[in-house]
């Protein structure tokens, strides 16, 4: 068995096509739920829900989030009434009491659904009702996301990082907001301070995680920061990789990342934005997948192919170079 990490779209891009390097019920994905919210009284898990529809065969992957063909009248028709009723759009925080309040899972990171921020499909918001209500029902993250995964013909297993919860917040100096905030209302645009885990301290990985990280793990080519950061914050997380074989496929071809926020969110937390910071973000990993153009010296052993990912061809290679990382790294026998 070997366990993959993911956060945004770089792990599943990877996951694309490796059924040819990778049996999908022995490669389980442990997935970041620091950019969960709350959105008008429904749970939406970002990264647990691309790597659902990924793998469901359902992800729209020319934007790599949401359902292909989805339909999405009810978010225009919240807008229309927004609009109608002259109510400001944008993220709009429920009061810092409503914050802790309600469902514990939601901690930190509640958003009224008035002209909701982020764009929801019809079908997509199907799934957040059910996930919510299953929730509410008094079901674990864990075994909800296992429940969605039947129902959208998932093989290979979802887990969330925690049942606690845990939100990335990005302080700036115009104050502090959550990662959806930051990402995708404004697009990345202040300037950073530092980056919080809020909840971490008291965030445990569920025993199934724990499992899972007893096999050789691969961290997929994601934000160091906002999508590995809310694991590695939780002790009993880092440790675990530090007893395991581990292997990393960097998002930068060196000081060049392939896509989102990662440079200033390294920058902003103390890392060279390039392979090196990785690597010194990255203690953990034994070996790294690196691109063919990327010439950074590592101390670590290191595989290089081409990297970019989007394609069913591109995940298989990449796979294959994850592979020959894997044995070089001493798991050989994954």
């Amino acid at each position: 068995m070997v366990t993959f990490l993911a956060g945004g779209t770089g792990t599943p891009k990877l996951l694309s096509g490796s059924e040819a390097v990778f049996d999908p019920a022995d490669t389980p994905v442990v997935c970041n739920t620091g950019d969960d919210v709350e959105l008008g009284g429904v749970v939406v898990c970002p990264d647990v829900d691309t790597v659902l529809f990924s793998e469901g065969g359902l992800l729209d992957r020319e934007t790599w989030w949401g359902i292909d063909g989805d339909s999405t009248e009810t978010h225009e028709a919240i807008h229309e009434v927004a609009e109608g009723a002259g109510l400001e759009s944008g993220p709009r925080y429920l009061p810092e009491a409503a914050q802790t309040g309600g469902r514990d899972i939601s901690r930190f990171r509640r958003f009224s659904g008035v002209a909701e921020f982020m764009q929801l499909g019809d079908y997509d918001r199907a799934v957040h009702v059910t996930r919510t209500g299953l929730l509410d029902e008094g079901y674990g993250l864990t075994s909800v996301t296992a429940t969605l995964g039947d129902a959208l013909d998932v093989e290979r297993p979802v887990l969330p990082m925690s049942d606690d919860p845990v939100a990335t917040i990005v302080h700036t100096p115009e104050g502090a907001m959550h990662f959806q905030e930051f990402w995708v209302h404004r697009r990345a645009a202040p300037d950073v301070d530092r980056v919080e885990f809020r909840g971490a301290v008291d965030a445990e990985p569920t025993d199934a995680v724990l499992d899972a990280l007893d096999s050789p793990v691969v961290v997929g080519p994601s934000n160091p920061i906002t999508s590995l950061g809310p694991m590695l914050a939780m002790d009993a997380f880092e440790a675990a990789l530090a007893s395991t074989p581990v292997v990393a496929v960097s998002p930068f071809v060196e000081s060049e990342v392939f896509s989102g926020p990662a440079g200033t969110l390294m920058a902003a937390s103390g890392y060279e934005p390039s392979t090196a910071g990785v690597a010194a973000a990255y203690p953990f990993a034994d070996a790294f997948v690196l691109d063919t153009d990327d010439g950074t010296a590592l101390d670590r052993p290191v595989v290089r192919t081409d990297t970019e990912l989007g394609t069913p061809a591109d995940g298989e290679r990449v796979c294959r170079a994850v592979r020959e990382a894997l044995d070089r790294a001493g798991a050989g026998g994954a």
